[in-house]
């Protein structure tokens, strides 16, 4: 259960944040595939994907609040100079002070988010990764760096080009299968690539590499 907006004081404007895991791995997906990252993710989710595959992630309350300070500590110690915030929907809670912090130890900060939110936060890359059961807000689609469309069936495709449609003219646009149905859809999405060149392929190699 999520929480309710007069609880949200309790996260002391950003303070506090409900961590369900936060480690230093190589990015899986999208457009910084391969490079290293530290993984903040971040409990709570109403969306409800059936093919999700955090839904331990979905309730926040038995994830216990961290302190943001601390976290930055350990992300400090490991010596990682991107931080991708991911959850769950971390824009469920207020942001700003998580990126300030991040940003006075020069270390870029990125996003992972459904845009269902409003957005908070100071972002050097915005990975939109729109979701039917509950689309994104207008304003995050011009802000959005990369565009990342999870494919399920032939269906999605339309609608991953009707939010194609609505971001800005640089972002970057990709199709990802799946992951519990990739090897039917990964076939269909390298012909529609070769078609439709506008759009790659994101997959998730991080599964394949067996890592966090």
């Amino acid at each position: 259960m999520l929480y309710r907006e007069n609880d949200l004081q309790i996260f002391e404007g950003g303070r506090l944040l409900p961590i369900v895991e936060d480690f230093y791995t190589i990015q899986g997906e999208g457009f910084h595939m391969g490079k290293p990252a530290y993984f903040v993710r971040v409990g709570g989710c109403d969306i409800g994907c059936s093919w999700c595959d955090t839904k331990f992630s979905w309730n926040p309350a038995i994830h216990p609040l961290n302190k943001v300070d601390e976290i930055i500590e350990r992300i400090v110690g490991s010596k990682a100079s991107v931080v991708v915030v991911t959850g769950g929907e971390p824009l469920i809670y207020p942001m700003d002070y998580f990126t300030d912090k991040l940003h006075v130890q020069n270390t870029e900060a990125y996003i992972e988010t459904s845009g269902a939110y409003q957005i908070s936060g100071s972002w050097d890359w915005i990975c939109l990764s729109p979701k039917k059961n509950s689309p994104p807000k207008d304003k995050i689609f011009n802000l959005a760096h990369e565009l990342k469309v999870i494919i399920q069936d032939e269906k999605d495709l339309e609608w991953a080009e009707n939010n194609a449609a609505k971001v800005n003219s640089s972002c970057l646009l990709f199709l990802q299968p799946e992951w519990s149905n990739h090897e039917l859809i990964t076939p269909l999405l390298v012909e529609y690539v070769k078609v439709n060149q506008q759009w790659r392929i994101s997959l998730q190699a991080h599964k394949f590499m067996k890592i966090p």
